[in-house]
């Protein structure tokens, strides 16, 4: 499969180096290098890639992501970037795991963000769920999508987006609900054209009363005119009835539980109280990582 790829998209000539150049931008080559390159590709009859790689000088994982950036789906090797390695989606896009969260995607255009609304919040029923990686990666895999995505962490307790996307921005949320900041405390991430987070600012002594606040739908108003999908991660229910002020405006949730961690009955509570704010349960998940 790979070596289809090098044939049909790394054919670079002396005129023609997009191959070479973005290689060059990544710091995987240098121009002496390239020449190397073009002089081997010629003698030998081999693609550009093909040529690279017998040299040494780049991997076939280098490739694969040149590939990425020509085709519009950027992510990042280990090592490469700022981001917690939790952002699977960012550092192994083609692995199971991520494949799984395409799939969630997909049904989640269906169900929820093509017909009905472009606001969705993730709560797990108790910490250690994974709703918080849930919502990052799945943010990451919508922005690949092309869809401009903005992730709000609205866990006001004990946040944790901030660190992920390694944000050097303090303020956030609480701060604009608190009226102390503005939404250039939205942050976007450049690696990901379609993507912005907005961390949850400082730990604030009320995160109930603050995101019961009007100005809370009024910022969930603004940003769902500006952005195609919002996702909202929560507090876990077990912790806190934050989320219920969260789901209530969001209009929708999507459940997150934990393999042997996760109790049916705490799932089927969480559940049964998003049902009474009158939010929708989309769906549901179960995290292995």
């Amino acid at each position: 499969m790979l070596n289809q790829a090098l044939t049909s998209y790394n054919k670079v000539k002396p005129e023609d180096t997009s191959i070479g150049q973005l290689l060059l931008d990544m710091g995987r080559l240098t121009e002496h290098d390239v020449q190397h390159v073009l002089h081997v590709q010629q003698e030998e009859g081999l693609q550009f890639g093909e040529a690279a790689i017998k040299l040494g000088l780049i991997t076939e994982a280098d490739i694969r992501q040149v590939l990425s950036m020509q085709f519009d789906y950027p992510y990042r090797q280990a090592g490469q970037g700022s981001f917690s390695k939790e952002l699977i989606a960012v550092y192994q896009p083609f692995s199971p795991q991520v494949e799984a969260l395409r799939v969630l995607r997909s049904q989640l255009v269906v169900r929820w963000f093509t017909e009905r609304a472009s606001t969705l919040a993730v709560v797990g029923a108790q910490a250690g769920d994974g709703s918080t990686y849930i919502a990052a990666n799945l943010a990451v895999v919508f922005s690949q999508l092309g869809e401009k995505t903005l992730l709000i962490d609205a866990n006001l307790r004990k946040p944790r987006q901030r660190q992920i996307f390694n944000l050097q921005e303090k303020r956030g949320l609480s701060d604009i609900l608190a009226g102390r900041a503005d939404e250039k405390a939205i942050i976007h991430i450049e690696t990901f054209m379609g993507l912005s987070v907005l961390g949850a600012g400082t730990i604030p002594p009320n995160p109930q009363e603050l995101l019961s606040r009007p100005i809370f739908n009024e910022l969930l108003a603004h940003t769902t005119d500006k952005y195609d999908v919002v996702i909202v991660d929560t507090s876990p229910a077990a912790e806190s009835a934050d989320f219920q002020a969260i789901v209530a405006r969001a209009g929708g949730a999507l459940l997150v539980s934990r393999k042997d961690h996760t109790k049916l009955t705490d799932l089927a509570r969480l559940r049964d109280q998003i049902k009474g704010t009158g939010a929708q349960v989309v769906g549901a998940v179960l995290n292995d990582y």
